[in-house]
């Protein structure tokens, strides 16, 4: 199971990231409600499979 775990945790980071460089580039061109909406789900996304990852 470890390999499992450091994967799940890895893809975790990387959504989180993702979200992250998402926000980034709607901010930077100006805007928009679906750039936003996408990147705050894909930080929930990869903050709660973390989480998840963690405490099991």
């Amino acid at each position: 199971m470890r390999g499992y775990g450091g994967f799940s945790q890895g893809l975790a980071v990387i959504t989180i990231l993702l979200g992250v460089a998402i926000l980034v580039s709607t901010a930077v061109h100006g805007g928009g409600e679906v750039g936003i909406v996408i990147g705050v789900l894909f930080l929930a996304l990869g903050g709660g499979r973390l989480f998840l990852a963690r405490r099991t």
